[in-house]
């Protein structure tokens, strides 16, 4: 391994599979020689947000971080480090799996629940698996700057990036979710 994808969002290139990654936007969280943690933006799962709404009042969005370990919970925050169990994504923003003082921590109004994106699960490789999916084109990675890891997306995030890269990339971004129906 040459490059670490640390930080770095990949953006899934269009298939016929309809599994979990189809139009993925996966923010890298960790990558070095053991393999690669990340987790989906842009995958909303409406169990997972019915069972956290036991904890709150008020509505609230659970994404698929990935098809690894589902009954597992992580965090994205922005701003203030609320536990000391945590990995820094970039000065703004961080990950944690430390639930009760993520919880805590919303209902105290010690954050606010808009500084909080709450995933079900994450996206895994290997050694050297993301390396090679990203060779064989399954994945396009892209430098994305004042990106809000905490906002609500959905499949426009997906589509808005591929815009944003331009050439083919347009052509994917408007081509059908079954690209077998083109």
């Amino acid at each position: 391994m040459n490059y670490s994808y640390k930080g770095k969002i990949l953006i899934s290139t269009p298939d016929i599979s309809g599994d979990i990654f189809s139009r993925s936007v996966v923010l890298i969280i960790e990558h070095d020689e053991n393999g690669a943690f990340g987790l989906i933006l842009n995958k909303k799962n409406s169990k997972m947000s019915g069972r956290f709404k036991n904890f709150f009042d008020f509505k609230i969005e659970v994404y698929d971080g990935g098809p690894v370990e589902n009954e597992k919970v992580f965090f994205i925050i922005k701003g203030k480090k609320v536990s000391e169990i945590y990995t820094e994504i970039n000065p703004e923003f961080y990950v944690t799996e430390d639930i009760e003082t993520v919880i805590n921590s919303v209902l105290s109004k010690e954050i606010g629940i808009d500084d909080v994106k709450i995933f079900s699960g994450y996206s895994g490789w290997g050694a050297l698996q993301l390396d090679n999916e990203i060779n064989r084109k399954m994945w396009t990675v892209v430098d994305v700057y004042n990106l809000d890891y905490t906002l609500p997306n959905d499949q426009t995030l997906w589509k808005s990036i591929m815009q944003n890269l331009g050439g083919e990339y347009l052509l994917w971004a408007n081509a059908p979710e079954d690209i077998s129906l083109n």
